[in-house]
């Protein structure tokens, strides 16, 4: 794999965990458990790539009306994850951050991620973002509200200099580059209400095997892909020769 043209920032949808499980004959709960070894071979593979920010769509707004066993496996899971990973972050100088609305997560869930933030805030070969409790609808129409809040504050005064780059700064990942790529695995070929104003200008690679069996291979695989591809943002091909 070539080290030129390396996305900056990938996020990842990591879909399939209950399927796998399913095609298994095991519970749901084990395929997300499977799930998180996925994470940490991801994670090596992104280091070594040299991709500088993870954005993993972790768990979604739409997926707290999955059954309540399976949500409180899934948080039991979380919490395990980052109480077992936090020594093998800081050695490899992994920061953690987390978009979406944490305030829905369950206290000993928000208390050791928010744990975990602070311990690896100084922390810069690699930036990896946790979607938690997260839909792009909420996080745009929440960025609208408080933009409107600051409108009759008097806080923004020129309603007609708002551009682009100031609504970003309203959204949960103010200050973090927009995906260069966005891979999703279990063959399904949709957003899923992630990321949906982040990702206007993202390459987009949809991949047909299940979340638990993705490999470090497969991420290179993809980053390989998007080195053959030309973005040109809106431009023509000769225009960005120029």
């Amino acid at each position: 794999m070539s080290r030129e043209n390396i996305p900056e920032h990938v996020a990842i949808i990591m879909d399939g965990n209950g399927r796998w499980a399913k095609q298994r004959g095991l519970e749901r709960w084990e395929g997300h458990k499977e799930g998180v070894e996925a994470v940490r071979r991801v994670l090596e593979a992104a280091g070594n790539a040299g991709v500088k920010y993870l954005t993993l769509y972790a768990f979604s707004i739409e997926n707290w009306n999955r059954p309540k066993e399976e949500v409180d496996i899934l948080m039991g899971l979380m919490v395990d994850a980052i109480v077992a990973e936090t020594d093998n972050l800081m050695k490899e100088g992994i920061q953690v951050r987390a978009i979406g609305n944490l305030t829905d997560l369950p206290d000993k869930v928000r208390q050791k991620l928010n744990g975990l933030i602070e311990q690896t805030a100084s922390n810069h070969h690699l930036t990896v973002v946790l979607a938690l409790s997260y839909g792009a609808r909420w996080e745009i129409l929440n960025a609208a509200k408080q933009l409107a809040k600051d409108c009759q504050t008097g806080k923004v005064k020129d309603v007609e200099a708002i551009t682009g780059d100031v609504f970003s700064d309203y959204l949960t990942t103010a200050g973090i580059p927009d995906p260069d790529l966005l891979i999703r695995t279990s063959g399904e070929c949709r957003l899923s209400n992630f990321l949906l104003w982040q990702l206007a200008y993202t390459e987009l690679y949809f991949l047909d095997k299940f979340w638990p069996d993705f490999e470090k291979e497969d991420l290179y695989l993809a980053i390989r892909n998007f080195q053959k591809r030309e973005r040109r943002f809106g431009m023509t091909g000769e225009q960005l020769k120029k």
